[in-house]
């Protein structure tokens, strides 16, 4: 057990790049991070790690090491949960990053089942709408929704989010409403900065089954999806969003669906993870219940399938 768990804590420190990132990771002292990765250097008899004040990184020897660790850690995962169905032995924690579109009731009440099936898994839960460095903050996975950039990341698509284009009835009353995507060049919109790229996301249109994207005029700028929303809500100007996100909106009334016609394609929903090889075992519980409930949390705005 000393060795296998010389391992996990040598895995975790070649995917972290720190010390101190990796005994947080793992809940245990800096110190023993560094006495068991001393230990395992000497009865290697190699050096793994080439330390800095800033940055700890793998040896050629430790690259080598490192894949066939990998290797062992998967293996054992794998047959230590080969009999398991209820996930009552599954224990550890489970840091999950979403984007603010799915920090609603919905899908929250849905996480409430999952943790009622794995009691054992300690679920820590990320909202934010930036771009996250999963390996750098410790993540074990994150939601997103759309196109994504290429990564070294896996990309595992779990469904499709239809997307609305809405106004609040103030603003339609006092500029009117868009019959045409010609008639958006005298609206104003609530625009989105990307914090990726830091530049406005551009709304998308299907017309005769073709994409047509389009920059409005901004009424206001914003970064973050729930402010996105309230000040679409408040006549700033007209939003597309996932129809998840404005479902309640849309049903009091507070925000109507406008150029219905050319509604976009619906978006890609993903889960991002690190590593194919070496998954705990609840990272692979969770995305597979991901796919299985997903596209539960709200059927009229989320469906199956992707592009």
């Amino acid at each position: 057990m000393e060795l296998l768990q010389s391992m996990r804590l040598f895995a975790r420190l070649a995917e972290l790049g720190s010390f101190t990132k990796a005994a947080e990771s793992l809940d245990i002292g800096r110190p023993q991070v560094t006495r068991y990765i001393q230990e395992l250097e000497t009865s290697l008899g190699v050096r793994l790690f080439q330390r800095t004040t800033r940055k700890v990184a793998l040896t050629a020897e430790g690259e080598q090491f490192y894949e066939r660790v990998q290797d062992i850690l998967a293996g054992i995962s794998a047959a230590t949960t080969m009999f398991d169905r209820t996930g009552a032995t599954l224990v550890g924690r489970l840091r999950v990053d979403i984007p603010t579109a799915f920090a609603q009731m919905a899908f929250i009440s849905r996480l409430k089942e999952f943790t009622g099936a794995y009691p054992g898994i300690n679920l820590m839960l990320g909202v934010t709408d930036r771009t996250v460095d999963l390996i750098g903050e410790g993540i074990d996975c994150a939601l997103r929704i759309g196109d994504l950039p290429d990564s070294t990341l896996i990309a595992r698509p779990i469904a499709m989010a239809t997307m609305v284009t809405c106004a609040s009835p103030q603003y339609l009353k006092a500029h009117g409403e868009p019959e045409t995507l010609d008639d958006l060049a005298s609206h104003q919109g609530v625009n989105f900065l990307s914090g990726q790229s830091n530049r406005t996301l551009p709304w998308h249109f299907c017309v005769k089954g073709q994409d047509r994207a389009f920059v409005s005029n901004a009424g206001i700028t914003v970064t973050e999806s729930n402010a996105y929303v309230q000040c679409g809500v408040a006549g700033f100007g007209i939003i597309q969003a996932p129809g998840i996100t404005v479902a309640d909106y849309l049903d009091n009334g507070a925000l109507v669906e406008i150029l219905r016609p050319y509604r976009p394609t619906p978006r890609p929903v993903s889960v991002l993870y690190p590593s194919r090889t070496h998954l705990a075992p609840q990272v692979r519980v969770f995305i597979e219940w991901l796919q299985e409930h997903f596209t539960q949390i709200h059927p009229d705005w989320v469906v199956a399938g992707s592009l």
